[in-house]
């Protein structure tokens, strides 16, 4: 009776009336999205006029548009329907099919976007061509039209040419003539130029191999030949074919790409090449012009262990190294080079003292000074004023479950000021200028905010609420969303592990109740935020269990002792942090500590795994999503990071793999993979399915034809959760 009064009371704070509506798979994956269709890609023009965006589509919402707000009108309008352009189903090619999967995004439509320098043109890709919009003429102009695939369209930055790869070539269009050619012309077979190879868009978060020069005269670019990393014939099997796919794959171990990087001249389409050096087996994760003449890389070593700041003057032909960061683990990469425009010097982040904080340089490579310290992390460089000598920036000073923007000045000095003030997540997205930002934020109680705001943090306007009121999406559910709690657990190693835990609905102290564990685990992911969750989390509390997640050791946002643990050790410390947060659990009087179950996708699936292999006596059922289950039949770039070289660490490579522990199997066992996943290949289960039935161990399996690492899809979403709900309930729910 207490709880139908708070939820009645709960009600008065919206418009309308309370709705008995009972939250469903069905509805989490259906449209509206639950959440409201807050916007993307959000970015201000070159002259801060307008911000604009890519918005869903209340009756599709992964059917985007190109809007803008109007700073001056303060008016929100649709600039480009995607259905004036292209409308239909959209072929994309295979190599587009992949850069979208590597690039996490999923939908149709304009995609993305990129502007000119002078603010009065935008460039977007659609269905394969090139639309170039001018804000003068309201109108898209056609640039392409061909039958093949145009990506990664840029604007030159003084706005004389589109530049886009085709065929893997680097192709150039004059916007003042309309004519278009080629500056590469051997891209064929396994040479490709300007492009990001596989581990590039899936590791380091390089989705280009080109950069414009600031004067629009040169183009870098990176020149990848594949012929030395072994082919794998994958079968894509849909559910009327099966297609054979021959996928250059870098296994750990195995042969990388051979890479080049040279310099375009623009007019005459000739080309030089910088020397690299003697050592060949290298990575190039970054690219990035610090002045017209002066051209900078980043070189890293095949073991990760060393990461170099190299510089290459145009004018002399010559290069030095500026700075260089060892580590005897990894050296971790970041996008926070930022050089200043007024003077010699630029920013730099470093783990170097265990956390992650910014270094200003001279160009002669000269640290200046370390502009950020302390026993916290730095998320990213947001934008620098060089006026007022300031760098701003997002980080966890204050909590690491929260992302804020801060700002300090160059000189060093520890006055850093927080910016942001709502207790949550925010992404931070600044003007050229730095006078104003773009802040998109969410909390456990608030799902995707976007407002605008001047540099001190004042709130200008709101572009996206998006609040839960009459009429939104979310507000027939609200009266029932379950906040869920915080705390930290200190492990046998004294560590402090956040957890963060649902109660269930209609939560009753005397009852026990069972548990999924959601996991992930990995490095470089944090679970455990004070951010909008995944709605099934939210739904599985609702259908009457503790949803629990922890973030282990190995996971991100703690500093480099936090993180190190797992090298050459993956599945080990990961699971003891784990298992602490399972002996909390039972130590909660409201848990039913013989029905708990863990659920993972990707590294959450090895994790999930991993946990009822080595750790059956804690969790009864699992639920294992595209698991890698052997490391050495995943990618070179990520798996040597962590685990060294399958040649020189065997021990710890068989050691980190799931198969010496499979016959610890206690509980029941359902793993599910796309039966067209270029990332964790299928090998990884199928080996694993072998391995179970030659053990003779019952387990059940579905499998998702045509489907990539990511499932996407409306309704193959639906599936995939009803049967992950259907699974727990038959294995974890007494009554059921």
């Amino acid at each position: 009776m207490k709880r139908k009064l708070l939820a009645l009371l709960s009600c008065t704070t919206f418009a309308g009336l309370c709705s008995a509506d009972t939250l469903t798979i069905e509805r989490i994956f259906s449209d509206p999205a639950l959440g409201g269709t807050a916007p993307r890609a959000l970015e201000y023009s070159p002259d801060g006029s307008r911000v604009t965006f890519l918005k869903g589509r209340d009756e599709d919402y992964n059917r985007y548009d190109l809007w803008e707000y109007n700073i001056a009108d303060k008016e929100s309008r649709i600039l480009v329907n995607s259905d004036s352009l292209h409308s239909g189903h959209e072929e994309l090619s295979d190599e587009e099919k992949a850069r979208r999967e590597r690039q996490r995004i999923y939908g149709s439509g304009i995609m993305e976007y990129s502007w000119s320098e002078d603010g009065k043109s935008l460039l977007f890709p659609l269905a394969g061509d090139v639309y170039y919009y001018g804000l003068d003429s309201k109108s898209a102009r056609r640039l392409t039209e061909t039958e093949t695939f145009e990506t990664d369209v840029r604007v030159s930055p003084k706005g004389r040419y589109v530049s886009f790869i085709r065929d893997q070539d680097i192709f150039v269009v004059d916007l003042k003539n309309g004519k278009e050619r080629a500056l590469t012309n051997d891209g064929h077979g396994p040479i490709k130029n300007g492009m990001a190879e596989f581990v590039a868009q899936e590791e380091m978060g390089r989705m280009s191999g080109y950069w414009w020069s600031p004067d629009d005269r040169h183009i870098a670019f990176l020149q990848v030949d594949e012929s030395p990393v072994d082919k794998v014939t994958r079968s894509e099997i849909y559910a009327d074919r099966i297609d054979l796919i021959q996928q250059r794959y870098p296994a750990a171990g195995r042969a990388n790409v051979k890479i080049q990087l040279g310099i375009l001249n623009v007019e005459t389409g000739k080309s030089r090449w910088v020397n690299l050096g003697n050592e060949q087996d290298i990575y190039i994760p970054r690219v990035q012009w610090a002045r017209d003449n002066l051209l900078t890389y980043q070189w890293q070593s095949r073991n990760q262990q060393k990461l170099q700041l190299r510089a290459f003057d145009l004018k002399t032909n010559t290069g030095n190294t500026l700075l260089i960061e060892s580590s005897d683990t990894w050296v971790n990469l970041s996008d926070d080079l930022h050089f200043l425009e007024n003077k010699d010097q630029f920013i730099w982040s470093s783990d170097r003292d265990g956390f992650k904080h910014l270094y200003l340089y001279d160009l002669s490579g000269k640290l200046l000074n370390q502009i950020t310290q302390g026993d916290w992390v730095v998320d990213e460089v947001e934008a620098i004023d060089e006026n007022q000598g300031l760098v701003y920036f997002t980080g966890r000073k204050d909590t690491v479950i929260e992302r804020h923007l801060y700002r300090a000045p160059f000189n060093g000095d520890g006055k850093i000021q927080r910016i942001s003030s709502k207790k949550g997540m925010h992404d931070i997205e600044f003007s050229q200028d730095a006078s104003g930002y773009i802040d998109k934020f969410s909390s456990v109680n608030t799902p995707p905010q976007v407002s605008l705001h001047n540099a001190s943090g004042e709130l200008t306007t709101w572009l996206e609420e998006n609040a839960v009121i009459n009429g939104h999406p979310l507000h027939p559910y609200k009266a029932d969303w379950i906040t869920p709690e915080f705390g930290t657990i200190e492990s046998p190693l004294g560590h402090q592990l956040n957890y963060r835990l649902y109660k269930p609905a209609n939560f009753d102290a005397s009852k026990r109740y069972p548990v999924m564990v959601y996991v992930y685990g990995g490095p470089h992911v944090q679970v455990v935020t004070n951010s909008w969750d995944k709605a099934f989390n939210q739904f599985m509390a609702q259908q009457g269990y503790v949803v629990f997640s922890l973030d282990n050791r190995g996971s991100a946002n703690r500093g480099t002792t936090f993180e190190n643990p797992i090298f050459k050790n993956m599945g080990s410390p990961e699971v003891e942090d784990q298992v602490t947060g399972v002996k909390f659990l039972r130590t909660l009087p409201f848990v039913d500590s013989e029905n708990i179950g863990i659920f993972g996708h990707s590294y959450g699936g090895y994790m999930a795994l991993m946990s009822m292999f080595k750790a059956g006596d804690y969790f009864k059922a699992g639920v294992s999503g595209a698991p890698v289950t052997d490391w050495s039949l995943y990618d070179t770039h990520y798996t040597e990071r962590y685990m060294g070289s399958p040649d020189n660490d065997a021990d710890a490579y068989q050691a980190s793999s799931v198969f010496p522990y499979t016959e610890g199997l206690k509980g029941s066992l359902l793993i599910y993979h796309g039966m067209a996943d270029d990332n964790v290949l299928f090998t990884n289960t199928t080996r694993l399915i072998k391995q179970l039935q030659d053990n003779g161990q019952q387990f059940e399996l579905m499998t998702y034809p045509g489907k990539k690492h990511s499932l996407r899809g409306k309704q193959t979403r639906i599936h995939q959760y009803t049967m992950i709900r259907d699974f727990f309930d038959r294995h974890l729910r007494k009554d059921s």
